[in-house]
């Protein structure tokens, strides 16, 4: 039975005392990283150059559970726990039989989840002396996050980010630099990387590839710089498990054993694992049977459309070659208002669980998300994130068709965070104006 509860909310006791690494529960291992030269399976000499040695470790732990550091866990006190809710409102918009409801990130500093391994990776490296760290961002989420932490942690922050959204949300580049952070629209002509991208592509609008070649470059030509990647690999997944952990105390608290649905938005991967994963291990050990969709955008749909192939995370070919779903290195998406689903690839452990159908996929276009994002604005307060809004999608047609079948799923989505920077998206659907892609 369900309570009458709206908000499930942990004490700051629950913040979880350790990342959840789901590596040594799979039943066959991801495919490792290649050394883009030889061809060879990665080692963590291969990866000094960029990142510290805590991080490489997390990168390729086999340990079960990893725990975080004091210094990270304190800070992650400002926001966690974050809340679970019950969407009442929402449920009552849509007249379903179903039950739903969301995990909000929206409350962290910058308003994202991004914020949970910002300040673990920023941690990492000013242990290791590290003087200054260069990331890129497409909707500019990860390099509000990454500014956010580098100045509680003393380094400097670099950032380039992508230049649709450079120039269609100019708030999101004044937050970092409110934060310290210097930053650039990418392609820029700052780095050899960037200046062949714009000899390459004319005009082009930039992708999450281009700007990863650019903060790639400005590191590994810095003996005190180390570059930051705010989706994709291991580590970064690692770090974004609170959310699924506290997740499924929280559900506990509303009377339910699991969601039947989980539905989180997917670009590089970060958010979906977050929530998913720990998910994924309640599932593998038979606890519960969680249908988990990755929601991706119609604009970049690398599960649902791409090739499970290894390839490069840039465009340039700077990075180790990942085994990935992608749709190539040079795919460059339509400018989307989801900045941050803009990628032309799939993080490898999210491949991974998606080849071996432990999660399922879904496209959705950007004119359904923003019809979702509204609706669930209107009933539940919150005007989501862009990227979330995917989710919110993904979940009405689920409770639409529990509807229509009599039955009484419970839903969970993943909210990823806070559309208030990204108002002139909004402004643009309202207005119907708003391309669907």
């Amino acid at each position: 039975m369900t309570t009458e509860l709206t908000h499930a909310v942990l004490p700051e006791s629950d913040i979880p005392t350790h990342w959840y690494n789901i590596v040594p529960d799979l039943p066959t291992a991801p495919p490792p990283p290649l050394h883009p030269g030889t061809k060879e399976p990665l080692q963590a000499a291969d990866l000094a150059p960029l990142f510290p040695m805590a991080l490489i470790e997390q990168e390729v732990s086999t340990e079960r559970w990893i725990e975080i550091p004091g210094p990270v866990r304190d800070l992650l006190r400002l926001w966690r726990p974050s809340p679970l809710s019950r969407a009442r409102r929402l449920e009552k918009a849509l007249g379903t039989t179903a039950r739903i409801y969301y995990k909000y990130e929206g409350a962290s500093p910058v308003g994202s989840h991004k914020t949970n391994s910002a300040v673990a990776q920023a941690y990492a490296n000013a242990q290791a002396g590290v003087k200054k760290l260069s990331t890129e961002t497409g909707a500019g989420q990860w390099g509000s996050a990454l500014a956010f932490a580098t100045q509680a942690f003393g380094l400097e922050c670099e950032v380039f980010q992508v230049r649709s959204t450079y120039d269609s949300k100019p708030y999101r580049h004044v937050l970092m630099e409110t934060f310290g952070a210097t930053v650039h629209s990418s392609p820029s002509d700052l780095t050899n990387a960037g200046r062949e991208l714009r000899k390459r592509f004319p005009d082009t609008p930039g992708s999450l590839g281009m700007a990863i070649s650019e903060a790639v470059e400005v590191a590994a030509m810095s003996s005190d710089t180390n570059y930051s990647l705010g989706s994709v690999l291991n580590h970064v997944l690692l770090h974004q498990t609170v959310i699924g952990q506290e997740s499924i105390k929280q559900m506990a608290m509303f009377g339910e054993t699991a969601p039947d649905h989980l539905f989180a938005c997917a670009g590089g991967g970060s958010n979906l694992g977050g929530i998913a994963i720990p998910y994924v291990r309640e599932n593998l050990e038979g606890r519960a049977a969680v249908h988990i969709v990755a929601c991706e955008p119609k604009a970049a749909p690398s599960l649902t459309q791409g090739e499970y192939r290894y390839d490069f995370g840039d465009t340039s070919g700077m990075t180790p070659l990942l085994k990935m779903y992608t749709l190539g290195a040079d795919f460059v998406p339509d400018p989307v208002h989801a900045g941050g689903l803009r990628y032309h690839g799939m993080a490898p452990l999210i491949s991974h669980l998606y080849h071996e159908g432990m999660i399922d996929a879904v496209a959705i276009g950007q004119l359904e998300s923003f019809e979702a994002g509204v609706m669930f604005a209107r009933a539940e307060g919150i005007v989501p994130a862009s990227e979330s809004n995917h989710a919110i999608a993904g979940a009405v047609r689920e409770a639409r068709k529990a509807t229509e079948e009599g039955t009484s799923p419970v839903i969970l989505i993943g909210v990823s965070g806070s559309g208030q920077l990204d108002l002139p998206a909004y402004q643009e659907f309202l207005a119907g104006r708003m391309a669907d892609s």
